[in-house]
């Protein structure tokens, strides 16, 4: 059996009883995570030219642009939603099942199948078990062809949620869709051929376009495959297909006989972000906020802040003195002197005024970041970070962290993901809307059908939850259960 025909069987054969409970209460966190992060992207500039371009297309209404409450085609949703969703570059970060691989080479998985399945999935009014188990087999695809990939292919240039998100994307909609496996093979080699996404354009618009174009590519080759257009039926595996072309080969043990065996966001796991920037600089964030509040720092008494980590980081941390939000999302300098100056790191510290706010750009010139030797040691499987906060006194604080907060070394509960999706919903949502919306992805697996959650998610102002009888939802039975 060759690896397309393996990976389309395995889509094609997973029920929704074939998933283990502890998958499906993980997918709810990931599912309400990647709706918040959605929600509060939709506000970001470029999530408004983005939906303004989608009305001026026009087009038969079927599917939400959350926030917005609009109806456009499926696809147009999943991009303006998948752009949305990765605009604050708050997205969840799949891991790596070896040390030998690059942490920045992996994907944020939930974002471009979501939004892909959320588009299609309300068109076809599904249930909520059919949303989590098409987004459970999307992330697992696309995280496993993501962790076989060579690192030849992030080194190069090329954005991994961009190319293997739409991978994720296209077989989430071909489940949803009822495809059969040559169909789906067929999906696979459509979207392998749109697959697109280059890293030089981080700090960027384009960035989060990456993501939206990601998961309408999912949902555009599913749809063409559907009325039955062609493509090769080999596509991961062939010598001028995906892997080959895209990274010069990949590391066939990573994925082979491994799928759902165990599930990927359960091992090595999925990372939900604490802080709203380049997942590379979350170890180093949370070390600086711990630093300061334990040791009572503040930016006068500080000469000089040497962050040490692998050469990994730099290769993607691009912005020495970021002059955007964007570009603070991609800048270690940024990320210490706002942890330093307002002991937070949160949506309202990553905007352009903070970024030039004066005193902050007075305290990033005194921030370097450099490869530590011991730390490059140890590989690029974790962001291991080292800060070094030289005071005028003369006296040095130093402290070192492998993983940030969300980590599945240090995960959040579910509180804390509810915590942080009301504070994503609160830029568009009423508080009724947003329980509304926590409560329906707490019960997913008992809900017949979606549309009360779109509608919540809508803020209440599409036609989508209209004629729906679903029970009211409850996230308490959830909650007991849940354990991470």
């Amino acid at each position: 059996m060759g690896l397309t025909e393996e990976v389309v069987n395995f889509v094609h054969k997973t029920r929704y009883k074939d998933i283990p409970p502890e998958i499906i209460r993980l997918a709810q966190g990931f599912v309400l995570d990647g709706l918040g992060v959605m929600l509060a992207g939709s506000t970001e500039r470029g999530s408004h030219i983005i939906q303004t371009y989608i009305r001026r297309l026009g087009g038969r209404g079927e599917s939400t642009v959350i926030a917005s409450g609009f109806l456009v085609p499926a696809a147009r949703a999943a991009l303006a939603n998948g752009v949305a969703g990765h605009a604050m570059d708050y997205d969840d970060t799949q891991l790596s099942t070896s040390k030998e691989a690059v942490y920045g080479l992996l994907t944020h998985p939930t974002v471009p199948v979501l939004a892909a399945a959320l588009g299609v999935g309300e068109a076809h009014k599904i249930s909520g078990q059919e949303l989590l188990l098409a987004y459970i087999l999307g992330v697992e695809v696309e995280c496993r062809i993501a962790d076989a990939i060579y690192p030849r292919h992030y080194q190069a240039g090329f954005h991994s949620t961009a190319t293997m998100g739409g991978l994720g994307a296209v077989l989430a909609v071909g489940k949803l869709l009822g495809l059969k496996p040559e169909a789906l093979a067929r999906a696979l080699g459509i979207a392998a051929s749109m697959a697109a996404g280059l890293r030089e354009n981080f700090g960027t618009m384009t960035k989060p376009l990456h993501a939206g174009r990601a998961a309408e590519n999912g949902v555009t080759a599913a749809q063409l495959a559907q009325q039955g257009f062609t493509s090769a039926l080999n596509i991961l595996e062939a010598k001028r297909g995906f892997f080959s072309a895209m990274a010069g080969g990949y590391n066939e043990e990573k994925i082979a006989g491994r799928l759902g065996r165990p599930y990927f966001m359960k091992e090595p796991g999925i990372s939900i972000k604490p802080y709203p920037s380049g997942s590379l600089s979350h170890p180093a964030q949370d070390l600086i906020l711990d630093l300061v509040q334990s040791n009572d720092l503040h930016a006068g008494d500080i000469e000089s802040i040497e962050v040490g980590t692998n050469s990994n980081v730099p290769n993607a941390l691009i912005y020495p003195m970021p002059k955007t939000a964007l570009e603070g999302k991609f800048s270690i300098p940024f990320c210490m002197a706002i942890g330093v100056l307002e002991h937070k790191a949160g949506i309202a510290q990553f905007s352009d005024r903070k970024v030039r706010d004066p005193r902050v750009v007075a305290l990033m010139r005194r921030v370097t970041l450099t490869v530590d030797p011991e730390l490059e040691a140890l590989g690029y499987d974790q962001v291991r970070s080292r800060i070094r906060i030289k005071l005028k006194g003369g006296k040095t604080i130093e402290g070192r962290a492998d993983v940030a907060r969300g980590h599945p070394l240090k995960p959040m509960s579910w509180a804390e993901i509810g915590e942080k999706f009301r504070d994503c919903a609160r830029l568009v949502l009423s508080r009724r809307n947003t329980e509304e919306a926590i409560e329906s992805v707490g019960n997913l697996e008992r809900m017949r059908s979606i549309l009360p959650l779109i509608k919540a998610v809508a803020g209440g102002r599409t036609e989508a939850g209209k004629k729906t009888s679903e029970r009211k939802p409850s996230s308490r039975r959830w909650s007991r259960t849940r354990k991470r």
